[in-house]
């Protein structure tokens, strides 16, 4: 049986029980950074063993696994933090699995996308989740014109060492467009600060961001 279990976004009280329940039954656990997640497995008092599964090894690690899975191994997925398979390893492994008709569930719990979304106060009953924004100027500009164009709320990721480009671009691209930054969610610094891109971008300017930060586009009235 494959696992895909979420992994906190920030405040490791947010896992749940039946999340620490499957990593304590998992023959193993594959994860994007082993050094990362053997600190919450530690917290936890699980001991299992870590198998690196990210980006670069994902399609050679996904094909020993699957057949380690039609063997009856138990395999728990988690990432660095959220869900897994969104923005993150997952998704390969569990296409591979519907294909073998192999068994897997998938865990509810933390996501920094609807955390972020509900968190925003726009409206969260239509939504479109856009992954992260380009590095290239080209093509995150052409990602901030296509949500300013959506009826739907257009959820982001964003690093904050570019968070005040985007919200440079957004003043030309969504000038009255309200937007909100979300950041550092679930931890003690969390914040949701709402404005349009120019107010966003004068705090930003002379309070340089950290963390994790999500960023929220309102849809069109």
């Amino acid at each position: 049986m494959l696992f895909l279990v979420p992994t906190p976004i920030g405040n490791l009280g947010d896992i749940t029980v039946r999340a620490l329940d499957v990593l304590k039954g998992a023959d193993f656990i594959a994860c994007e950074d082993t050094r990362h997640s053997i600190h919450l497995l530690r917290h936890f008092g699980i001991e299992k063993p870590l198998v690196s599964y990210h980006e670069h090894n994902e399609a050679r690690r996904t094909a020993e696994f699957i057949e380690q899975l039609a063997a009856g191994k138990k395999i728990a997925i988690i990432s660095d933090a959220g869900l897994p398979g969104i923005s993150d390893p997952g998704h390969r492994i569990l296409r591979a699995c519907q294909e073998r008709g192999l068994p897997y569930t998938v865990l509810p719990g933390a996501s920094s996308v609807l955390t972020a979304l509900v968190g925003s106060g726009f409206d969260a009953a239509k939504f479109y989740y856009a992954g992260f924004l380009p590095v290239k100027s080209g093509g995150r500009e052409r990602d901030l014109r296509a949500a300013g164009g959506r009826e739907e709320t257009t959820v982001f990721f964003e690093s904050p060492h570019r968070l005040v480009k985007t919200l440079t671009a957004a003043t030309t691209l969504l000038p009255d467009r309200p937007l909100c930054v979300a950041r550092e969610l679930t931890k003690t610094f969390e914040e949701y600060r709402r404005g349009t891109a120019a107010e966003l971008l004068a705090h930003y300017t002379a309070h340089p961001p950290k963390g994790e930060i999500v960023l929220i586009v309102a849809g069109l009235d």
